[in-house]
This record gives structure tokens, C-alpha cells and sequence, in this order.
């Protein structure tokens, strides 16, 4: 499986984000992303980038510039959207971002990408004013620097095309941080809103290090957090930020293979013995809708022999807290144990088999040296709906 581990030991910010995935390509892939990244027509903005070093190790730096103006200038990051900008009080909705994401010539998917990073900055700027994602409005020159931060990191993770994103705990910094509305706590709040559920720190440096940009593109392409997983390295990038610390102020990104399915998952177990069939039911049908790997019941025996059951939801490290919440929110359950699980997995993807009956969506799993393939049970249906044929003699008749 192609993997990508960021280590953000000193936080997270949309520019060093970008500049850390830049530097896995080559110099001359390096100079067409940055070309292509200021043709596609986001408004008033020049990307530049340029190597820079951070006690002694040479990364990418990135520079947004917004009319001429970089935002963020003179702080640890860029500040994007929880602060003011001395350069500019204009503002844009939600509905101008969207109208600036619609005009970018660039594919459907870095779109669709780029509109769900600024949808997560916006619900969590909504959480922190209390208003309606509708009302919320950005400064304009942070607006704009978000975007080509966020166009830029989706443009670039099309390119490493890789199937699954890991991040280290995130340090956010600590201390104070000053905004529009005041001096605030770090990590800012709309930042710590896009946080939660992934394991952070405040470590050693006082400071914002994790910005809502870097914040919201973490949650949306990560699909875990924690220690880096076995992998083979084929190449590390570095981005770096504004300031120079003790501590080398980059985000590290290493690109690899890991070996055949290997993976880390989060097992919550309780035991009950006071569930109503009901509930339980309920409760394992929200934890999947919600995101659980799997969910299932166990009839144990518990003390004083009585009849039981043991509730078991796997889910990424990243979801824990949210199962965790829903379990105890949805049963009768007082305590929760977790563990940490290596498993091994087949790798997934899914192929459209065209057959005399009809066109069948079939999954394919590899890896270990096998290769299985299953038909899709709702293809399979419609086709016996159909027909008249069962399930049975469509398999029969198919070849896939």
C-alpha cells in the first residue's frame, strides 16, 4: 500500500503542508506544480517557492502573496482565518469561496477536495461565533491564502497519488495568540474545533504552530494519527514555516510502501448485562453509519452467571472518541476498555465487470500472495430482480 507519514512534531500549517508535500517530487515536477498552481486562476495570488533551512536541514518554503501582500507575515504560520489582517477588511461568505473554487481549472476531484477542507474551516468557525455556516464571512487576503494553500496541497496529493494518509500527534503550541476579536488561547478555537478526536500536544514552543488550514487538511485527508507505521521510505520532503526556533520549524513528510496490508486499528469492548435488544441494536447500527470498521455482539457469560453481552467496535485511532462517546451515550455501559490492534488486510479496490446480464461492480482483494474477488450483492439482486434468476445461477452464468 502506498502510504504517506506527516510528521508534525511543530504543528501544521497550510504553506508548510504544501511545501513538505512539494519536495517529494522532483525539481523539475516542483517547478511545473508551482507554474500550473498560478494558472489556474485563483484570484490575485502569486505562489512562490524557494529552499530554505531550518537548523541545518534544507526544506521548501512556500510564500503566498495576495496583491502583493503575504499573509500571515511576521507570525509562526499563516494565520488564515481566525485573525485579522492588518492589509485588508474585506470579507467574502462561503458562497464567494464557492464561486472561486467552481472557476478553478483544475479536476473534479481536487474541487471536490478543496470544498470540503474550506466546508470543515467554516463549520468550525460557525461552532466558535455561533452563527450559521451561511453567515460566515473571511478576510479576504487569509481567504485567498487558504485557498491556494489548500488548492496547492490537493493538486499535490493527485499527484503522489497515495492510499493512505497517517499524521503524527499533532503539537499545536501554547500560550496566546492575537485575532480580530481579541487575544485568545492556543491552539485559536476554530483550530481546536477542526482538532478534536486527534491526538495533540502543546509541546516545548510557545506559539500558534497549528493553523485552521493546516488543522482542516489534516482531518480531511488523514486516516489516522499516531507513531509512524512500518513502512519502506522511498523519499522525504520538509516544508518550513516563517519563524526559526530551537526546535527545526518544519512539517516532514516521508512517502513508502507498507508491506502487504499491514494496519493499526483501535478495539472498544464493554460488557453488559442490563442491554435491551433494542438498544444494542441502535447502538451497533449508529456506530457503523458512523464510521466503525466493524461492529458486533457477543453472548458472554458475567458475574453471578449471568447472561451477558460483549459489544465490540473497531475503528480508526482518529474515531475512537467519537465511538467511544457513542457507546456510552446509547448504552447502559459505564466503562469502556481499549487496545491497540496490528491486523493484516488484503488490499481493496473495485472493478465494473460488463456481463451478458448486465454490468456487475465486483471487489477485488489482494495481497499475501492471494487475489479474491466478490460480486457486489446489490448488482447481483437487481439482476435477480430482473431475470427471475437466483443469485446462485447468476454467479454461475457471470464471469468475473
Amino acid at each position: 500500500m502506498r502510504i504517506l507519514y506527516l510528521d508534525c512534531g511543530m504543528g501544521a500549517a497550510g504553506d508548510m503542508l504544501m511545501g513538505a508535500l512539494a519536495s517529494l517530487l522532483s525539481e523539475e515536477e516542483q517547478r511545473d506544480f508551482v507554474e500550473d498552481l498560478n494558472r489556474i486562476g485563483i484570484p490575485h495570488v502569486q505562489v512562490t517557492m524557494q529552499d530554505d533551512k531550518k537548523c541545518g536541514v534544507t526544506g521548501k518554503h512556500v510564500r503566498v502573496m495576495v496583491d502583493g501582500v503575504e499573509e500571515g507575515a511576521g507570525h509562526e504560520h499563516d494565520n488564515g482565518h481566525s485573525h485579522e489582517n492588518a492589509h485588508s477588511h474585506a470579507h467574502a461568505s462561503m458562497r464567494d469561496i464557492e464561486e472561486i473554487i467552481s472557476g478553478l481549472a483544475v479536476s473534479d476531484r481536487v474541487k471536490a477536495d478543496v470544498r470540503a477542507v474550506y466546508q470543515l474551516i467554516a463549520e468550525a468557525e460557525s461552532l466558535v461565533h455561533g452563527e450559521p455556516v451561511s453567515e460566515i464571512h473571511f478576510h479576504e487576503v487569509g481567504m485567498m491564502d487558504a485557498i491556494a494553500d489548500i488548492t496547492g496541497c490537493a493538486m499535490l496529493m493527485e499527484r503522489i497519488h497515495v492510499e493512505k494518509v497517517v499524521s503524527s500527534v499533532v503539537n499545536v503550541g501554547f500560550g496566546h495568540v492575537r485575532c480580530a476579536h481579541g487575544i485568545l488561547p492556543v491552539p485559536a478555537p476554530a483550530t481546536a474545533n477542526l482538532l478534536k478526536g486527534i491526538p495533540c500536544c502543546a509541546g516545548i514552543v510557545e506559539g500558534e504552530l497549528c493553523t485552521p488550514t493546516g488543522a482542516a487538511l489534516l482531518r480531511h485527508y488523514c486516516s489516522s494519527f499516531g507513531n509512524m507505521p512500518v513502512m519502506t521510505v522511498e523519499c522525504v520532503g520538509y516544508g518550513t514555516g516563517n519563524k526559526d526556533f530551537e526546535v527545526a520549524n518544519m512539517v516532514r513528510a516521508m512517502l513508502g510502501e507498507t508491506a502487504d496490508g499491514q494496519d493499526r486499528i483501535v478495539e472498544l469492548q464493554c460488557n453488559m448485562d442490563d442491554v435491551t435488544a433494542e438498544e444494542l441494536g441502535y447502538a451497533m447500527e449508529l456506530l457503523r453509519e458512523r464510521g466503525a470498521k466493524d461492529v458486533f455482539a457477543t453472548a458472554v457469560t458475567m458475574k453471578k452467571g449471568r447472561p451477558g453481552t460483549l459489544l465490540t467496535a473497531l475503528c480508526t485511532e482518529a474515531d475512537k472518541e467519537e465511538m467511544a462517546g457513542l457507546i456510552f451515550r446509547h448504552t447502559p455501559t459505564i466503562g469502556i476498555r481499549e487496545s491497540m490492534k496490528e491486523r493484516m488486510v488484503l488490499e481493496r479496490r473495485q472493478e465494473t465487470v460488463h456481463t451478458s446480464l448486465g454490468d456487475v461492480c465486483v471487489k477485488v482483494a489482494e495481497g499475501y500472495g492471494v487475489c479474491k474477488r466478490k460480486a457486489e450483492y446489490e448488482d447481483l439482486r437487481e439482476i435477480a430482480e430482473n431475470t427471475g434468476l437466483s443469485i446462485r445461477e447468476i454467479k454461475e452464468q457471470i464471469s468475473y
